[in-house]
């Protein structure tokens, strides 16, 4: 109420406000789908407002993206191995282009049989040897290496087809895995070798399938 000639408006400060006092009653339900939409995935920096135990905070985006699977790839042998040959596997390795093949994110780099990541992560290796064991081998092995200094390998994990006795030729599958922490892109990599391979016996390759194979999945941060 005033008596004679209205009052200058005034507009209203955050001075005149009390903290705390504004309730979720008080805020328009369209308070945030009324806004401009990003129409983009966030920045790193951009940030949001969460409630940690009640208390409010932001948070840069940076901290909760991620999710899904960020690298996968799939290589395969072209060509047999020379038979009765027990060395690395350094030649005739593509990535696969069957119809349909694809990758996700960079992919893996090879040179001379040695494969190299494109990030760090910790990646999940499923391999598979296909053989033509001959007469006179029992077994036949294609193992994994790896190294975490670009210079010593070990062996980590074995696909092995077998016979009872070394008198048929046969042919066989197998396969194995392993989870490898690349911590570092230059200094972790992988190979493959054979083993207990005499006579003839060989690794099978095909430029048009898979055979001789492997896949990597990059699971999640290391």
């Amino acid at each position: 109420m005033f008596i004679g000639k209205k009052p200058t408006d005034a507009p209203l400060t955050s001075s005149d406000v009390a903290d705390g006092i504004i309730t979720n009653a008080k805020l328009a339900q369209d308070i945030i789908s009324a806004d401009t939409a990003l129409g983009a995935e966030p920045a790193d920096t951009d940030e949001f407002l969460v409630s940690d135990a009640g208390v409010l905070k932001r948070m840069d985006y940076s901290y909760i993206k991620g999710g899904g699977i960020t690298e996968a790839d799939n290589w395969r042998l072209t060509a047999n191995t020379s038979g009765g040959t027990n060395a690395d596997v350094t030649a005739n390795w593509e990535r696969s282009d069957s119809n349909g093949s694809t990758k996700i994110g960079t992919g893996l780099s090879e040179s001379s049989g040695i494969f190299s990541f494109a990030t760090t992560g910790i990646y999940l290796i499923t391999f598979y040897g296909s053989f033509i064991i001959h007469g006179g081998d029992i077994l036949a092995v294609l193992a994994l290496n790896t190294t975490l200094d670009n210079s010593s390998y070990s062996q980590v994990a074995h696909a092995v087809v077998a016979q009872e006795s070394a008198t048929d030729d046969i042919r066989g599958s197998a396969s194995s895995s392993f989870i490898f922490d690349v911590t570092n892109t230059s200094n972790c990599k992988f190979k493959f070798n054979t083993e207990s391979f005499s006579t003839s016996t060989l690794l099978l390759g095909n430029t048009s399938y898979s055979f001789t194979n492997f896949t990597t999945v990059r699971l999640g941060d290391t």
